[in-house]
């Protein structure tokens, strides 16, 4: 990198700049790059496959800070501009875990840092680095050793010195997203250390990730909350499977993507069928048995990437000696696991947490019914997480038929949930208000899509706009559209115009 300055193609996917709608401090640019899943290519010659890993040295020059995926060296060199350009440091990196080409990643701009643990910090611009510093330090550390004390015996150490480019949403102000650290603390074993061979078999990052994932939050806020979370997991499946269709390639855990761009297949899909999968295989032979299993696992592939073929031979070699469970491992039905489309097998999730929300929504869907008298008030939700808000959201999303948009009101008046700085909360609240023709959110959602550029939001938000106000979901891409990643940007743009 010689200057964050420098005129990148504007669709090449591996930079985006802030502007005054990307960051609060929006003085200087801020190149973020994103090479995941095939874009590393359009950085530097490399074999932009998962399946050939190296260790980097990064040297990159920049007039403002650089952050990098590997252990920061030392920044030297300074060199003066010319004319009114500013001065730059060349600043270096060495990454010793060997990488696949997609965990390349740097970033450079008007960044400040805060410790957040005692080996840990979060990196920011800096009129956002007291609300980030608040929202993550009560956790990290707490999450970082509950990853480690699961086995320490064989499951490898936490190697891959990256950071993790986590999107401004998680920051609500009440630290109820920060569980996405569990996520990307799990990804330092699943995916980084031992990588997918190719996409077609990304459910071994992201099927490990989410399950490791839920071992941490088990670990951490009890058993409870693992289920609960697979249960969120559930309807992100549902709602995927949903889109595509039933009988749809990309519904696979692992597809065939011959001749297509891994992107257009992303979903959460091996996310939740790998986990589903992999809980199933837990409690086939039995948890302290597959956790020795995972500490094999881990150990015999660090460093290493692999597919399912491996991973399905790897598992059956370890059992090998274990009559019993050789047995019920043999008699799995491989193929319907892997290759067949549509939905796996429903587990039977602890809903503890759920079932509080679960009768509240009951209680609106009578209402809506005109079976009950229930009056809502604020008293309803007093005390719930946001996690088990979101909950009863995607549980009202679901009645057939929908809230009126009377009720839309009437539910945003009890629980004020249109005015949440939580986007995870917002956003689902104006999805259940556009399905229930509720107009008053419309501009709101215009508004969010504004401000917010995570595809997770921006692409179900644009289908639900389009739905009820096409035109006004067009004038808001226009307008929006550079704002966005290139990647989103592409996605949205087939989603309304059906173009690629």
């Amino acid at each position: 990198m010689d200057d964050t300055g420098a005129d990148f193609e504007q669709e090449a996917p591996l930079y985006v700049y802030a502007t005054s709608r990307t960051a609060n401090n929006c003085r200087l640019p801020f190149p973020v790059s994103q090479c995941q899943a095939i874009h590393a290519r359009s950085v530097f010659p490399c074999q932009d496959t998962p399946d050939v890993k190296a260790t980097v040295d990064f040297n990159l020059r920049s007039p403002l800070p650089v952050i990098a995926s590997g252990l920061p060296t030392g920044s030297k060199d300074f060199k003066h501009g010319s004319g009114k350009d500013p001065g730059t440091l060349l600043y270096t990196f060495k990454q010793q875990v060997p990488i696949p080409s997609y965990l390349f990643a740097i970033a450079s701009g008007d960044i400040a840092t805060a410790s957040i643990g005692p080996r840990s910090v979060v990196a920011t611009g800096p009129e956002e680095l007291s609300a980030a510093k608040w929202e993550l330090e009560d956790d990290m550390e707490r999450f970082m050793q509950a990853a480690e004390v699961k086995d320490t015996r064989a499951r490898c150490r936490m190697e891959n010195p990256v950071f993790t480019f986590a999107t401004p949403t998680i920051i609500s102000g009440d630290r109820e997203n920060i569980d996405v650290i569990a996520h990307e603390l799990s990804h330092s074993w699943s995916g980084n250390l031992v990588s997918c061979a190719s996409w077609e078999h990304f459910w071994l990052n992201e099927g490990w990730t989410t399950y490791l994932e839920r071992r941490i939050q088990a670990e951490v806020h009890g058993e409870a909350h693992r289920g609960f979370s697979a249960i969120l997991g559930w309807k992100a499946l549902s709602d995927s499977v949903d889109r595509f269709g039933t009988d749809h390639e990309f519904t696979k855990m692992s597809p065939d993507l011959t001749g297509k761009d891994p992107d257009d297949a992303f979903s959460s899909v091996p996310y939740e069928k790998g986990f589903i999968f992999l809980y199933y295989l837990e409690k086939l032979v039995g948890k302290p048995k597959f956790d020795e299993f995972i500490s094999h696992y881990f150990s015999a592939f660090a460093r290493k990437s692999l597919d399912s073929f491996e991973f399905k031979d790897t598992l059956l070699s370890f059992f090998a000696k274990d009559n019993e469970s050789s047995k019920k491992l043999k008699s799995l039905d491989w193929n319907s696991w892997l290759y067949k489309p549509g939905y796996p097998p429903k587990p039977d999730y602890d809903t503890s947490l759920a079932d509080v929300v679960y009768a509240l929504a009951d209680k609106w869907k009578a209402r809506a019914r005109g079976k009950s008298d229930f009056e809502p008030s604020g008293k309803d939700i007093e005390g719930l997480s946001g996690n088990q808000i979101v909950v009863f959201l995607e549980r009202v999303e679901t009645f057939e038929p929908s809230i009126s948009a009377k009720e839309s009101q009437e539910m945003d008046d009890a629980y004020q949930f249109s005015r949440r700085q939580n986007v995870e909360i917002t956003a689902r609240f104006f999805k259940v208000a556009m399905k229930a023709k509720d107009s008053s959110v419309n501009q709101p959602t215009a508004e969010l899509l504004g401000r917010v550029g995570r595809m997770k939001f921006v692409r179900p938000l644009f289908r639900s706009l389009n739905e009820v106000d096409r035109d006004l979901a067009v004038k808001t891409f226009e307008k929006n559209k550079d704002f966005y990643h290139p990647i989103c940007r592409q996605m949205v743009k087939q989603d309304l115009y059906g173009t690629r």
